[in-house]
């Protein structure tokens, strides 16, 4: 507990108006000022001040411990902070003279099995804060009144200090168009809360018997800086100077002590809870690691199969339509499938939300359904925990699902069955692909907030996991349809079973739980299970998102040849009767851009490594560097992404785009272009080549190519990639007309990414050496061609040379002109930003 000697003692000295003098107890009592007030029983008693906007908390017992979870609501674009980022930490009322603190204990330091002395050693030795100071308004015998209106309207997620600064990555300004309205960095940071235009919520604002919930709507002001409005690459805000957002604060009654912690295992796919155990004797770590996860009993645990104590049980929003609450309860059932695996009957049940019953009370485990303005085709989806701080244990799950996610799966539907003629039914195959995303979405959110991680892995193992980002599954007949029956998996995955089982698997009484937990590890592992979450992004072949196949490349190459079909029979049969032919462009986006994920997980094998999250003679390989076949495999795949032949659309279909009517401008969902209110072909490509060029030349696979050529001569090196690189780019014959200009554009896009490389002082400087000797052997060859260079390859040659001339007048400050941005994918890919623990 937080004693008075831990408190300045400023704190202690009360002062008046005029800096002197003493504080004067409350006259007022709590009934004199809350009698003509809205009261809100639960939790933690509160009252409402319409007239005021104010909230007053009543608190009647001090020094109990609760969990106070504070997440943000909305999200504020351009890699800002994100929707549903959250935390959570135990606090406690104190009182210290006429003051009342909020106080946060110290839980991630503990003496677990010390005696009192060590107990009170470990807590004195590291601060304890103050998470907010109130100063009573009335007092009545034991109760006392705050004001808890500043506490409810301030930055509790601390976005202020970064919001408006870059998130993106360092290789940004290659891939940002100049002409798409500021970027996140552009407002410079440093916005700050205007009260004035922030107030409580209280739509959100709601009281429980075992937890109190607060929202505000809060605004943040700040520098604009140049720009505005969301633009093509999404600015912070419509008015980049007036962030709005809502945050969300709760106070939350915490469980009883009988969870039984877990230990953690990083091959499990389950999330870490951990603090630091000073008791811990010197043979044993001094982090101990738990697993966060629900609780979960048996009713008889020496049954290999038993009810629960009390099932997991999640509720479905009344709100979502009845076709989509139907498939998000199918899709949320398939866990059943995994807790039977696991020795259970009925442990987990998926219902609708029983009327009256409000989802943001603490007893239930909710799936919202929340509708939003906007592009419909971006409604994100996350999963978030209310958590026990103390041991790992999760109270409640909150999955939130954009409305419309549904939308993206029934355009690229559009695209791929072309279902639009004139006369005849649109086939239902469109709608039942849509349903089917949703169903394993719903799957997908729940997982997380049972405590598991992604797995990106387990689409090369036969759709292992709802926890992978899912690539919807077809293929092409031999007449030429697309066949979308199997988009996506219906059913909990083998790996989501096995993880269930080492989470959640209670033993017969007297059994060693870790002996347990290992012998259903090793028969995971010996399945042929891998668990490689987000980490493996970029390295590790086998893992990525919203990929397909157990071969990586050989998807790829299977793609381009369905998306080449595609192109070549796009046709307005893909957009419904009456709309205007310039929304083709809307249809055309994920079909040009169809095998934009499949590119980045193969660039995962150029520079590759093979890595497992290993325990020490668990028989696992470590890692393991990729066959140079493969590598060189991957990489003639990338390079066939960005052949004039892939990148050309068809005339006719060029032709049937128009500009823009009134009332359907261009927006985030389109291609942006150099050719002002006409369709650009050109700079469709443009986003297409800048995609896999950004992964193919990326500093960091530079480096590891570099360095695992060092290691083994067999390996492809840096230089050999760059060599390869531009002969079949710059160096290769050239062709006229439209596939031409193609040509050019790689190849100038090509040398912007060399030049980058060459120039980024963050990259490792055997890189950048590397790099500039194949710009200066470029160079030389370029002169060298210009005497017999048609025109527009002269042209070209030009440019090119200018470019590089400007590179050598200061390398280190050389910036290379932006490239056009890709339209968004997600949700197939802008990341569902869920939460994790």
């Amino acid at each position: 507990m937080l004693t008075v000697s831990a408190i300045t003692s400023a704190q202690n000295r009360p002062v008046s108006a005029e800096g002197r003098g003493t504080e004067a107890r409350p006259a007022a009592t709590l009934t004199s000022i809350t009698q003509n007030l809205k009261k809100f029983d639960g939790f933690y008693t509160f009252y409402y001040d319409e007239r005021a906007g104010k909230v007053y908390l009543e608190i009647n017992s001090f020094d109990k411990d609760f969990l106070y979870f504070s997440s943000l609501i909305d999200g504020v674009g351009n890699g800002g902070p994100e929707r549903g980022q959250a935390s959570s930490v135990i606090t406690r009322f104190i009182k210290v003279g006429p003051k009342v603190f909020l106080v946060q204990p110290v839980t991630n330091y503990r003496s677990v099995n010390g005696n009192a002395d060590e107990k009170k050693a470990v807590e004195n030795a590291f601060a304890k804060s103050v998470v907010f100071g109130f100063s009573p308004v009335a007092v009545e015998g034991n109760k006392v009144l705050i004001d808890l209106t500043p506490f409810i309207i301030r930055d509790s997620q601390k976005i202020g200090d970064v919001l408006g600064t870059s998130g993106g990555n360092p290789g940004a300004a290659i891939s940002r168009s100049a002409n798409r309205g500021i970027t996140g960095g552009a407002a410079g940071g440093g916005y700050r809360l205007d009260e004035t235009r922030s107030a409580v919520f209280m739509d959100n604002t709601k009281n429980f018997p075992k937890n109190s919930e607060f929202e505000a709507l809060l605004t943040f002001t700040g520098n604009a800086g140049r720009g505005g409005g969301f633009g093509r690459g999404g600015g912070i805000a419509a008015d980049p100077s007036a962030v709005t957002v809502r945050m969300h604060q709760a106070f939350v009654e915490l469980p009883d002590n009988n969870f039984k912690p877990r230990k953690f295992d990083p091959r499990s796919g389950f999330n870490q809870f951990s603090y630091y155990d000073f008791s811990a004797p010197m043979t044993e770590p001094l982090v101990k690691r738990f697993t966060a996860r629900h609780r979960l009993e048996k009713k008889n645990p020496n049954a290999a199969v038993s009810e629960p104590v009390e099932p997991i049980v999640y509720y479905i929003d009344r709100g979502a339509p009845p076709l989509i609450k139907k498939a998000l309860i199918e899709g949320g059932s398939w866990w059943d499938q995994a807790f039977e695996a696991a020795g259970y009957k009925n442990a987990f049940q998926v219902k609708e939300l029983p009327e009256g019953a409000d989802p943001m009370d603490i007893r239930y485990n909710v799936v919202n359904w929340v509708n939003r303005s906007g592009s419909p085709e971006r409604a994100f989806s996350y999963g978030s925990s209310y958590i026990d701080p103390r041991t790992g244990e999760i109270i409640k799950g909150v999955v939130t699902l954009g409305s419309d996610r549904h939308r993206q799966d029934y355009l690229i539907a559009e695209g791929l069955l072309q279902p639009y003629e004139d006369g005849k039914k649109v086939s239902p195959k469109l709608e039942q692909m849509a349903l089917a995303r949703i169903r394993q979405l719903s799957a997908h959110e729940i997982g997380h907030t049972l405590g598991l991680y992604h797995n990106f892995t387990s689409s090369t193992h036969g759709r292992a996991s709802v926890m992978d980002y899912p690539f919807p599954r077809f293929t092409m007949k031999a007449d030429g349809s697309i066949d979308v029956s199997d988009a996506y998996a219906t059913g909990i995955g083998s790996w989501d079973k096995r993880a269930i089982m080492w989470g959640y698997s209670e033993f017969p009484k007297g059994t060693n739980e870790n002996v347990e937990l290992d012998k259903i590890m090793k028969e995971t592992l010996a399945q042929g299970h891998i668990f490689i979450p987000d980490i493996g992004g970029g390295v590790h072949p086998l893992a990525h998102q919203w990929d397909e196949g157990a071969n990586a490349v050989d998807q790829l190459n299977k793609l381009m040849l369905v998306r080449r079909h595609v192109l070549d029979n796009f046709s307005e049969k893909a957009i419904r009767q009456d709309a205007p032919m310039a929304t083709l462009e809307e249809v055309l986006v994920p079909m040009y851009l169809l095998h934009r994920y499949q590119i980045e997980a193969v660039s995962n094998s150029l520079g590759g490594l093979y890595f497992t999250h290993a325990l020490k003679n668990d028989g696992e390989i470590v890692t393991k560097m990729v066959e140079p076949a493969e590598q060189w495999r991957a990489f003639d795949a990338l390079m066939s992404t960005i052949t004039p032949d892939a990148l050309a659309l068809p005339e006719a279909l060029i032709a049937k785009i128009p500009p823009r009517p009134v009332g359907y401008p261009s927006t985030v969902e389109t291609f942006g272009g150099h050719t002002g209110v006409t369709f650009d072909p050109i700079g469709a490509a443009e986003t297409a080549t800048n995609a896999t060029l950004s992964y193919l030349m990326n500093s960091e696979r530079a480096a590891r190519l570099i360095e695992y050529n060092a290691r083994d001569s067999k390996q492809p090196g840096l230089l050999a990639v760059l060599d390869k690189l531009l002969t079949q780019t710059w160096k290769a014959p050239a062709v006229s007309g439209y596939k031409g200009e193609l040509q050019i554009l790689v190849d100038n896009i090509t040398l912007k990414y060399l030049l980058g490389m060459a120039a980024d002082n963050r990259a490792g400087e055997n890189v950048r050496g590397e790099a500039l000797l194949k710009i200066n052997e470029l160079q030389q060859w370029m002169n060298s061609s210009l005497a017999t260079a048609a025109p527009k390859q002269k042209a070209a040659l030009y440019f090119a040379l200018a470019q590089i001339e400007d590179f050598h007048k200061n390398p280190d400050k050389y910036q290379p002109g932006p490239s056009l941005e890709m339209p968004p994918g997600a949700p197939i890919g802008m990341p569902d930003n869920e939460f994790e623990f």
